[in-house]
């Protein structure tokens, strides 16, 4: 009775190859699904922490107001004054860009 598969394993080794090439696809596709939620998870992130920031910026101009309707005076030397001045998302996202923009020039080889 003839050998199905001489030594060379032709059949064995095109079946494996084909296995490999069906799990890189898979495991990269997986990747690329995970890649996607972890961007959305941290331009969520980004949201809420602009959202905490506008809200706790409004809580110490609140707090000044009283302060100051009560005649309590302040010391001049508190970093007060800048926690109350507002953050503008454009501004935030215009310097992530602009990081972004920097770590990508890093990278690129020059030649």
């Amino acid at each position: 009775m003839p050998p199905f598969d001489p030594f060379p394993y032709g059949l064995l080794t095109m079946i494996v190859s084909l296995e490999a090439i069906f799990l890189a696809t898979f495991v990269l596709i997986s990747q690329n699904r995970l890649s996607a939620e972890a961007e959305h998870r941290a331009d969520l992130d980004l949201h809420i922490g602009l959202l905490t920031e506008y809200e706790l910026t409004r809580v110490l101009q609140m707090l000044d107001a009283i302060q100051h309707k009560m005649g309590i005076e302040t010391d001049k030397d508190s970093d007060l004054a800048d926690l109350e001045m507002g953050t503008k998302p454009e501004d935030v996202l215009a310097e992530i860009e602009r990081l972004q923009q920097h770590v990508l020039s890093r990278k690129k080889p020059t030649a």
